[in-house]
């Protein structure tokens, strides 16, 4: 049985997707408190890198998925694009 590595930074506990393409935390994070919504990031057509994690906010505790984008631009384009299930 695998089991994820988690790891912490300042402001998350991170569990990456096995499916991430790029095993990175981006510096443009945008936080998706829906921690089951299916998000399919190549579908998304974004311009840059970007990686996906299952996510635990430390500040409040609150679970849900972090996508990590390397251009700005993209966050834009995620956020207009996303709509939870």
């Amino acid at each position: 049985m695998a089991t994820a590595r988690s790891f912490d930074t300042a402001d998350y506990k991170l569990f990456p997707s096995p499916r991430n393409e790029h095993r990175i935390v981006f510096e443009h994070q945008v936080f998706v408190p829906q921690p089951y919504a299916l998000i399919d990031l190549p579908s998304y057509d974004l311009k840059g890198r970007y990686s996906l994690f299952a996510a635990c906010r430390l500040s409040d505790g609150k679970m849900g998925q972090l996508v990590t984008l390397e251009d700005e631009a993209d966050v834009g384009r995620f956020n207009t694009r996303f709509v939870p299930d």
